[in-house]
């Protein structure tokens, strides 16, 4: 069985401009924070983070989302919403690429 696809959504705009406001990708990652593994937890053994599906990051000087295919058919409107924020906001998506391991390695 295959790994699922990885996209970074990149905070620079198709036009080549840097994507306000500063924080968006911590706000669009915890926008999604509930899709976790195993679902929402609520009570006391909840915890603030976010969902192992989109999480924040910064790649090469670059604010970016790392959203998980995962995401997709765990809730497809989850997915849904965070590929429609990068189409609507102009922003670049670009598939991870994963390289196999190497023997010996």
């Amino acid at each position: 069985m295959s790994k699922p696809s990885e996209f970074f959504i990149q905070g620079i705009t198709q036009d080549g401009r840097t994507f306000r406001p500063s924080d968006w990708a911590e706000r669009l990652a915890g926008a999604m924070s509930c899709f976790r593994p195993g679902g929402a937890q609520g009570g006391i053994g909840a915890y603030i983070g976010y969902s192992p599906y989109c999480v924040p990051r910064v790649i090469n000087g670059v604010k970016c989302v790392i959203v998980n295919e995962a995401l997709k058919g765990i809730e497809p409107m989850a997915w849904d919403f965070v590929m429609n924020f990068a189409r609507d906001n102009g922003l670049q998506v670009v598939e991870a690429c994963y390289l196999p391991e190497q023997p010996g390695a």
